[in-house]
């Protein structure tokens, strides 16, 4: 019965151990990824042709908010309506003077063409 007692007692402690050393890695958080050549950007006129579901770069300025994470996008060829979601804006604020570089994906249905946004970023 002692040594049933004593094994027991040593799988707790070893439980708590190695419980307490899965915790996660403590070190520098390493950001990866590709770095190279992408999409290059395209216009709103060419973006507008583009099928379904096409990944797109554009540069422009967000003219104004037309409610619901949507947004009028706009650069030397034409508008477009975009949609943000709001996680999507990551910090990044703007205004109708910025020029803004974002990536999404063209989203097309029977009456209207819009761009969905990934990622929006400030052209430096």
């Amino acid at each position: 019965m002692k040594n049933v007692l004593s094994v027991a007692a040593m799988a707790v402690v070893l439980g708590f151990a190695s419980a307490s050393m899965a915790q996660g890695f403590n070190g520098p958080v390493q950001a990866g990824g590709f770095q190279g050549p992408g999409l290059s950007s395209t216009t709103v006129a060419e973006a507008l042709k583009m099928g379904d579901d096409t990944a797109v770069v554009l540069e422009g300025k967000i003219e104004k908010s037309l409610g619901k994470e949507q947004y009028m996008f706009s650069d030397a060829t034409g508008s477009v309506t975009i949609e943000i979601d709001n996680d999507d804006w990551r910090g990044v604020t703007v205004t109708p003077n910025d020029t803004v570089i974002i990536r999404g994906e063209v989203e097309k249905d029977f009456f209207k063409t819009e761009i969905d946004v990934d990622a929006i970023e400030l052209k430096k």
